[in-house]
């Protein structure tokens, strides 16, 4: 039941985001009002449960991305499409590992330990994984109508336009306000540090940006109810050794 990939990652991402917000806050670690998803998972316990979760749904993810590059190359091969399809799909399958290999980053690097790494997998999670739903996007253009609906692709073009604003708004509003808070601690901030309109845009840009691909995500059920994967066979050769004599 290969359409379950997708429902599995909708719900472990969204539930592990919420988790952790929610038990980090009941702890003390981070403020309720707007933080960042990784700020309610710097600390312990809920910074293991994230990474724990985050690499679960990060290895389904991988599988998600290698099925739908498959799925589209095979659409290509049985009905002729396009050869510029090919060279989507292709560099589509890349970024999308990118995209997870960011992901793991995020997940396993708390950004109160080595904040270059996580936020360079943040970069990473969140822009290249911007790319692969635009080149997702535009592969449902030439899938239509053989896999899904001019709707369907009309709805991905849609979330991949507000994933491309709210990426772009995180990213500039992130630094303004980090560059203008003066307080003791980002992942308690109030409105009297400095640069809390600038950080309530960014922290709510990443919530709509995470739940956009999780939304995107799931919009491949339906594609991949019509996928089945049969087991490889594993075949064991026996080999008898000749004594010397």
């Amino acid at each position: 039941r290969v359409y379950l990939l997708p429902v599995a990652i909708f719900v472990i991402f969204p539930c592990t985001f919420l988790g952790t917000y929610i038990a980090a806050v009941l702890l003390g670690h981070v403020e309720p009002d707007f933080p960042y998803i990784s700020d309610a998972a710097t600390h312990s316990p809920e910074s293991c449960v994230f990474g724990q979760l985050m690499n679960g749904g990060t290895i389904l993810l991988v599988m998600v991305i290698y099925i739908r590059y498959r799925q589209i190359d095979e659409y290509y091969r049985s009905y002729a499409l396009p050869s510029a399809v090919v060279k989507h799909n292709k560099i589509a399958l890349w970024i999308g590992y990118l995209s997870c290999f960011g992901l793991s980053l995020v997940a396993n690097f708390q950004e109160t330990n080595v904040i270059i790494v996580h936020l360079t997998g943040a970069f990473l999670c969140f822009g290249l994984g911007t790319v692969y739903i635009w080149f997702q996007a535009v592969c449902s253009y030439y899938l239509h109508p053989l896999a899904n609906s001019i709707a369907m692709a009309h709805a991905r073009v849609v979330l991949a336009m507000v994933c491309t604003i709210f990426f772009i708004l995180l990213s500039i509003t992130g630094v303004i306000s980090h560059l203008q808070f003066h307080g003791k601690d980002p992942r308690k901030w109030y409105p009297e540090d400095g640069g809390w309109e600038m950080h309530v845009a960014s922290t709510v840009s990443e919530w709509i940006v995470a739940t956009s691909f999780c939304i995107y995500i799931l919009s491949f059920v339906r594609e991949f109810q019509i996928i089945n994967i049969e087991e490889p066979e594993v075949c064991i050769i026996i080999m008898m050794l000749r004594s010397p004599n």
